[in-house]
């Protein structure tokens, strides 16, 4: 059981570096105008990367306030991309 709570405490950082990537193409997309490859990123990063990250940091029952910052980062994306 130690080797899985290990694996999943190293595995966290790994979302948040996805997380970061994401966040990079997404500003760039908007920046270039493309509006709907954009709006995919913010997709990827909804329902997949921060949804890992919410379950691993659940199973390791840390509190990081790393998985708010990145909805409130995210969902301001997403506005900016709405009044577009």
């Amino acid at each position: 059981m130690a080797k899985r709570i290990k694996r999943v405490e190293k595995g966290v950082e790994s979302p948040k570096e996805e997380i970061e990537l994401h966040f990079q193409k997404l500003e760039n997309d908007f920046l270039e105008g493309k509006l709907d490859r954009g709006r995919y990123h913010a997709k990827e990063i909804d329902k997949s990367l921060l949804k890992a990250l919410e379950l691993k940091l659940s199973i390791l029952g840390v509190d990081d306030d790393s998985l708010g910052i990145y909805r409130e980062k995210l969902d301001k994306i997403k506005r900016e991309f709405d009044s577009e």
